[in-house]
């Protein structure tokens, strides 16, 4: 199973994106209040940004378990690739909608951790694409010399 590279650029993406459980995204007051402390927005407090961190995390896993299957796994990475890309989605229209509130517009701040561990998550994928196609070319020229 961790034969390959590509199965540790997986598994450190997976460790990486349940990180997101433990660790706020975002900070968020509203000033025109008499008392607004900063409130802190976790992924587990709105339920489609769980959904999709759960799905972020669990696809990675996935695939390492297809490594015989490159095409599988490299579109399962893919698949878990854009899953990121709609998570930050998400969290930059859940900021949108806090900072341009109809009540009351609130003030925001970005949990450096929160951002770049999806961001470091997402280059490991891309290094595990990487591997599978390296893996994909030996194959292929291995069967060009039989």
């Amino acid at each position: 199973m961790i034969q390959r590279i590509q199965s540790l650029w997986l598994l450190l993406a997976a460790l990486f994106n349940a990180l997101l459980f433990f660790i706020p995204l975002y900070q968020f007051n509203f000033p025109n209040q008499v008392y607004s402390p900063w409130m802190v927005e976790r992924v587990s407090s709105f339920i489609p940004l769980f959904i999709v961190a759960a799905v972020i995390v669990v696809l990675p896993l996935i695939s390492i378990f297809f490594f015989k299957n490159r095409k599988r796994q490299s579109s399962m990475v893919w698949i878990s690739f854009i899953s990121i890309l709609t998570f930050l989605s998400i969290v930059l229209m859940r900021v949108s909608n806090l900072k341009n509130g109809t009540p009351q517009p609130g003030n925001f701040q970005y949990s450096f951790p929160g951002i770049l561990v999806v961001i470091i998550a997402a280059i490991f994928l891309v290094l595990a694409l990487r591997g599978i196609r390296h893996d994909e070319k030996l194959v292929k020229s291995m069967d060009r010399l039989r």
